[in-house]
């Protein structure tokens, strides 16, 4: 079947990208080389050319190697959006090493977790990060801490006004040096390393943490390879990319697969500038959005929400904007056409994981676009749906089972964990735990997540992580969690309690609770209780029967813990 908008398409034969080589450096370096002047980073009002980028981060490379940073080695990083992450990745992967990035989100309790697991033996962390690693027990283990703070890159006299800003909102800045805590200014003092040690394309690049079917967070080993596939197969998809001249909008953190790839890696194989927000901020956005005039804007459905909600948005123009690329999570059709119709710019819905780069699907920027459709598989990606109960037999066309894909995008593995990888890869067939339905002209729907995965803004939340910490609180007898629709953030954390006999339990003390173990994200924001949970004969708790019942009167928290 032929559709003129992206060419011949047979649905479950991939088109080709052809073999994929060389490393993640190499886009930096190579961008470099070809435009060392046209600017790469711009970051709350400083810009940074692609030739002092790829020197500074030759200087930072130089003293990770004194510091004794080896291939094969994990070094982990703390940081939000910020030139410093940029150059962090870069400098560790010219030398061979896999680049463990850490969501500054995270509790203490998570990051001493995902130290441990990684092995990482450094860590480059912000200042005001600094206090959640200096409690945890994996500090003990680390070689070296690099700190950092924003002010290192922000100009005069925003780098003079930082400081004393962040103090009056309780944020730590500063540190005392000493063996093993040095300065990040001190490390780019180094003459530039003049002889990388450039890893193979096979060799593991990234450890991305994420969610499974456990419920233990676990890191999907991502190689160069797979990366960089993943940035051909967007570049194969999206030719009218113009070299140079495009201005993407770095909102997605950069530690997050979609962040990563389609905020970092892409943007720097087409010599991009990168427009570098540490958060979402609104009047931080609009700042943005006026100077720099970006033409590209990745992000996640509650993104384009804030904005088609915010009353100053017709303040601004948006017709810069070219593509819009919405992923994490499903974009409502009415925020989809709200904000085409105010920015007349085309948003391209697409599906991914992270163990597959993470993009899989998308939908194409011109012609058909079905309501509700994740698009088209990416080129060089083969996909079946599968029978959702044995995994092993191929469903036809329009019946709903489990996506399964393959393509040089998807993972290694998952590190250091044998069973894990064996459940999601199988023959080299990524099983993905999500339930859709493929139809005649090759379109793919999502019908629903086979795994109880919540997705809220975004971010990956586990149940069982939200639940073990319920079950420590000694007021709660059962306790069930679950995502709950929420027309912001696609979903939100609902937990559903009952109390230990004879307690009365607050939904503000549950989330006090959860606040001192859970990242913000993860803290629920929907909580009841009940005198009993729906269970099967065996007595297994019917999460879906909570799913699919009217909220009712139990007791409700609406807005931000």
């Amino acid at each position: 079947m032929t559709f003129p908008w992206v060419g011949h398409y047979d649905p479950g034969v991939p088109q080709e990208i052809g073999p994929v080589s060389g490393t993640i450096p190499q886009l930096l370096l190579q961008a470099a080389q070809r435009s060392p002047q046209s600017p790469a980073l711009a970051f709350l009002g400083r810009t940074i050319t692609y030739g002092s980028l790829a020197e500074q981060t030759a200087r930072l490379a130089q003293a990770f190697r004194h510091l004794g940073v080896a291939p094969g080695e994990r070094l982990a990083f703390l940081l939000p959006n910020c030139p410093q992450l940029v150059m962090t990745l870069h400098a560790a992967l010219c030398l061979g090493a896999v680049a463990v990035p850490l969501n500054p989100l995270l509790t203490p309790k998570e990051i001493n977790y995902q130290l441990t697991d990684s092995g990482a033996r450094w860590l480059v962390v912000l200042d005001h990060l600094l206090p959640k690693v200096e409690e945890i027990p994996a500090r003990a283990k680390l070689t070296r801490v690099i700190v950092t703070g924003l002010a290192d890159y922000l100009p005069w006299p925003l780098n003079w006004l930082y400081p004393w800003k962040a103090r009056r909102q309780g944020m730590a800045t500063g540190f005392k040096p000493g063996p093993d805590r040095l300065a990040w200014r001190d490390l780019l003092q180094s003459p530039p390393l003049n002889d990388p040690l450039l890893p193979e394309t096979g060799d593991v690049a990234v450890l991305l943490y994420t969610g499974g079917t456990t419920g233990v967070p676990k890191a999907a080993a991502l190689t160069h390879g797979n990366l960089l596939a993943n940035v051909a197969q967007i570049n194969a998809w999206l030719p009218q990319v113009r070299y140079g001249e495009e201005r993407l909008v770095g909102l997605l953190p950069f530690a997050h697969s979609f962040g990563l790839t389609v905020c970092l890696n892409w943007p720097l194989s087409q010599g991009a500038l990168i427009i570098v927000l540490p958060k979402f901020e609104i009047q931080m956005f609009f700042k943005a959005l006026k100077k720099h005039r970006p033409t590209m804007l990745p992000g996640v459905p509650t993104l384009f929400v804030a904005l088609i909600n915010h009353p100053e948005i017709s303040r601004y123009d948006l017709t810069s904007l070219w593509a819009c690329i919405s992923g994490s999570a499903p974009l409502p059709l009415e925020v989809r056409d709200k904000f085409e119709a105010l920015t007349h710019c085309r948003i391209l819905e697409g599906y991914g994981l992270t163990e597959a780069g993470p993009v899989t699907h998308i939908n194409p920027i011109e012609g058909h676009r079905p309501p509700g459709s994740i698009g088209l598989a990416l080129p060089s990606t083969a996909v079946r749906i599968m029978d959702p109960e044995t995994g092993a037999r191929e469903l036809p066309v329009g019946e709903v089972g489990e996506l399964v894909l393959k393509g040089p995008q998807v993972m290694q593995g998952f590190w250091q964990k044998e069973e894990e990888t064996a459940l999601a890869l199988r023959d080299g067939w990524l099983y993905t735990g999500d339930l859709a339905r493929m139809e005649a002209d090759g379109y793919f729907y999502i019908v629903e997540r086979k795994k109880d995965m919540i997705i809220s803004g975004g971010y990956n939340i586990y149940p069982r992580e939200v639940e073990e910490v319920l079950y420590q609180h000694p007021g709660v007898k059962e306790a069930v969690a679950f995502g709950w629709r929420d027309d912001y953030r696609g979903e939100v954390v609902k937990v559903v309690i009952v109390p230990q006999d004879g307690l009365q339990l607050t939904p503000e003390e549950i989330q006090a609770f959860c606040q001192t173990q859970l990242a913000v994200y993860k803290v629920p924001r929907i909580i009841e209780f009940r005198r009993e949970l729906p269970k099967s004969q065996v007595g297994k708790v019917l999460r879906r029967v909570l799913r699919e019942e009217d909220a009712g009167p139990g007791s409700q928290v609406p807005g931000n813990p």
